[in-house]
């Protein structure tokens, strides 16, 4: 009888998490698997974690991979609203600026990195604000803040107080996704919840916002710079 073959081990790296009451593995955006430990979790419950969980983590890695490819842009390109802009570096430029479809930075690698974000940032007010406005006037109530800011798992929020918030990576998305997720958040504003009459209130004023919806559960995870 012939002997199975030996798997490769999966890499994973460790990561203490003190609030954790569980051992948790995650696997991320471009396919690295993290196993989240509680402060008195051991080295050997990550590993047992991992191959208890190998045929889910390489489900995961697979799409991954999946998401990469089809997210792929060429170098030097970066994603606006369904648009490319093309980086142009500047001796000397600390403050990011858009020209058309150019977006000129700077020749510090890492510093320019750091100003492309704050230019999404305010990028991002810009865009967010006119859509939530009028969203919100169209539904006939009003929000407290916005706020723009870079969550790992959330595209956007809507607290109990009316105060905003929104991940600035959905300008790495479509216009047809950022206007989903406003208008997710601003019917929050009038259904706290996720009751048949949140969806409803939405579908009124977004019939077609299933196809964003699903884009954006299938592709969120690869929209990074």
């Amino acid at each position: 009888m012939a002997e199975p073959l030996t798997q490769d081990p999966i890499a994973y790296a460790v990561r203490r998490a003190p609030r954790a009451k569980r051992v948790r593995v995650a696997v991320e955006a471009d396919g690295s698997v993290v196993v989240l430990l509680p402060p008195r979790a051991t080295d050997r419950e990550a590993a047992a974690a991992v191959r208890e969980l190998r045929p889910w983590i390489e489900r995961r890695m697979v799409e991954a991979a999946a998401r990469t490819r089809r997210m792929a842009r060429a170098p030097g390109v970066v994603p606006f609203l369904g648009a490319e802009l093309h980086l142009v570096s500047e001796e000397g430029r600390t403050r990011v600026h858009r020209r058309g479809d150019a977006l000129l930075v700077g020749q510090d690698g890492a510093r320019h990195a750091e100003a492309i974000e704050r230019w999404y940032r305010r990028a991002a007010r810009a865009e967010i604000g006119p859509r939530l406005d009028a969203a919100v006037a169209a539904l006939g109530c009003s929000y407290a803040a916005l706020t723009i800011r870079n969550q790992r798992t959330r595209w956007g929020s809507c607290s109990a107080t009316g105060a905003m918030s929104f991940n600035w990576r959905l300008l790495l998305a479509t216009e047809e996704v950022l206007d989903y997720v406003v208008w997710h958040e601003a019917c929050h504003l009038v259904h706290l919840d996720h009751s048949p009459r949140f969806w409803a209130l939405l579908a009124e004023h977004r019939p077609g916002y299933r196809e964003p919806q699903r884009w954006l559960r299938a592709n969120g995870a690869a929209l990074v710079l």
